[in-house]
């Protein structure tokens, strides 16, 4: 099972670890896009400051976040599971698992990334603020940037497994599964169970708590009809929908009663 996350946008401080080792990144085939983002990113932060707060979308509270960009080559990296902090992470708790099931999310979980594209909970990165929305004067819009080189390296990243895609629209972005992959993917709505609404806070602690779930069970489903199985035993409310043909994701709604 390959678990598709979506970063936070705030995250921890990157500490005084060694800094980044890019060849120690999991996924090596996106080396060559990562140096290129990187490198833009940083000569960008550490020119105009108002110009790549703009780029940035950051606000003027968050102006300490361009000099943290600026900086990222000699930055401290930290596990990226430490790194990405906010309501998903905090229900998902990787700190708080076992050691098996913290062995599991390191080799099931896949975090999507502006700036780096994708890596796992154990890759060492910095603290950096890029989001897959910002479009570099360079290379342009993150999303686009990085279709090509995510569609040649996420089909063996996924395995023959199943993939759960929990990542929001502007990471999905960045890649879609596509034929036989698609086919054993699936994507998961959180609605409020009385007005059938989505929910957006909620939303994330649901998600992050499914994973959880999942790690702590043990669960190894392979297929997205084995996936709503193991969720209901798990004690979740799921709906299902089989694609109409193949080649397509299922999508799965989990109902909670609970919104704040």
């Amino acid at each position: 099972m390959l678990v598709l996350l979506p970063p936070s946008e705030g995250k921890a401080a990157s500490g005084r670890g060694a800094p980044l080792a890019p060849e120690g990144l999991s996924l090596p085939g996106l080396a060559e896009a990562r140096a290129a983002v990187l490198a833009e990113l940083v000569e960008l932060c550490a020119g105009d400051e108002e110009k790549a707060r703009e780029v940035l979308g950051l606000s003027e509270g968050l102006r300490g976040e361009v000099a943290k960009n600026a900086r990222l080559l000699g930055a401290g990296a930290r596990p990226a599971g430490e790194i990405y902090t906010g309501v998903l992470y905090d229900a998902l708790g990787l700190a708080t698992l076992d050691a098996a099931a913290r062995k599991r999310a390191r080799e099931s979980l896949l975090v999507f990334s502006g700036l780096w594209g994708a890596v796992r909970v154990d890759d060492r990165i910095p603290s950096y603020r890029c989001s897959m929305g910002v479009r570099l004067p360079g290379l342009g819009a993150l999303g686009a940037y990085w279709r090509g080189p995510m569609a040649a390296a996420m089909p063996e990243a996924a395995g023959d497994g199943l993939v759960l895609d929990l990542r929001s629209s502007a990471y999905a972005a960045a890649w879609r599964p596509k034929g036989e992959v698609a086919g054993r993917t699936a994507t998961v709505r959180v609605l409020h169970a009385p007005t059938r609404k989505v929910v957006s806070h909620f939303n994330k602690a649901t998600k992050g708590r499914i994973v959880r779930s999942l790690l702590e069970a043990g669960a190894a489903p392979s297929e997205p009809g084995e996936l709503v199985e193991v969720l209901r035993g798990l004690g979740y409310v799921v709906e299902a929908e089989a694609p109409a043909r193949g080649g397509k994701p299922w999508s799965l709604d989990v109902l909670v009663e609970q919104v704040h």
